[in-house]
């Protein structure tokens, strides 16, 4: 089975990679041809991964998945949720985004929060959603060098390290994507 991953993120696509079975070829974007940056126009993580995946299956034709994530933080109100990656503009700056993150929370005492990735599967004609979750804190400052996104302010609930501290199988164990994947690949391989 042939399955195009809808991300230009190689990071994420790395993440996403190695957890899947080897008997399923994981395309990315770019190896479809598909160098156009898909609109993220939705209000919702479900809306915004419904997106992704509708605009593969309708210009590629082929059977996909996309995933949208958001950081919801308690006492930001669920913010930056839907709008994680431009949380400090439209130029998607992981740095930025943490400082501003970090600046909106300097006068909280809750500090926590959780990931939340939905997963939208197009698949012989149906559609399929998929919903992993992460609980944790947002930590004051940066620690570790691995991951991206928020990945070095986030400490999971019942670690002692970040997700930027840890190696990719460590995260994988814990995070909210991880958790949506294996909800999508027991379905494919049943």
């Amino acid at each position: 089975m042939k399955l195009v991953f809808a991300t230009h993120n190689k990071n994420k696509f790395q993440e996403v990679q190695a957890l899947f079975p080897k008997d399923i070829t994981l395309l990315s974007l770019g190896d479809i041809g598909c160098f156009d940056e898909i609109p993220e126009t939705a209000d919702t993580l479900d809306g915004n991964a419904i997106l992704k995946a509708n605009f593969v299956k309708e210009h590629y034709q082929m059977d996909c998945f996309a995933d949208d994530t958001g950081l919801e933080v308690k006492s930001l109100n669920g913010e930056p949720g839907v709008y994680s990656a431009r949380y400090a503009g439209e130029n998607k700056d992981n740095e930025a985004n943490i400082q501003k993150l970090l600046a909106n929370l300097e006068s909280k005492d809750d500090r926590s929060a959780r990931f939340k990735t939905v997963i939208a599967l197009n698949l012989n004609d149906h559609q399929h959603l998929f919903m992993g979750i992460c609980k944790g804190h947002i930590l004051k400052e940066k620690k570790g060098e691995h991951g991206f996104g928020y990945d070095a302010v986030f400490q999971p609930n019942n670690s002692k390290k970040s997700f930027a501290e840890m190696e990719l199988i460590e995260k994988s164990k814990l995070s909210h994507r991880a958790k949506a994947l294996q909800y999508l690949i027991d379905y494919l391989v049943k």
